[in-house]
């Protein structure tokens, strides 16, 4: 459905246990087991993967390309390619995304909004009745 490209290696794990307060800019792929107070901020422009398991805490803004969580995110989440919410993921704060994808049990408390779809862009979807 969606175009799936290659995503960047996990380069980094923040492990269970670890409690970091600070801002963090990363790129290629991130693991968070943790928790962390503070805005986690992927580099523009670099293809980015992040991932949030089912035992971290974020407290802050999270902005990635490719974002897959499963763990609790208090703060506003941008995910500019695509939102994964896996089962136990728990999201207090406004969603942007280009492409979301919700399993069921996850939940969010917040505004959800799609960012717009730039010119260049191909449309996820074709309609079947659209054969041009």
């Amino acid at each position: 459905m969606f175009s799936k490209k290659k995503q960047p290696p996990i380069k980094s794990l923040i492990a269970p246990g670890t409690r970091i307060t600070g801002d963090i800019r990363f790129c290629d792929g991130l693991r968070i087991d943790g928790e962390i107070q503070g805005n986690l901020m992927a580099v523009e422009g670099q293809p980015s993967l992040l991932v949030i398991s089912e035992s971290a805490l974020i407290t802050g803004e999270i902005v990635a390309d490719h974002l897959i969580i499963n763990g609790t995110v208090r703060g506003p989440v941008v995910a500019r390619v695509l939102l994964e919410l896996q089962p136990k993921a728990r999201v207090e704060g406004n969603v942007s995304y280009h492409a979301l994808e919700m399993h069921q049990g996850a939940s969010i408390t917040g505004l959800l909004g799609r960012i717009p779809v730039v010119a260049d862009d191909k449309p996820a979807l074709k309609l079947a009745a659209n054969n041009g």
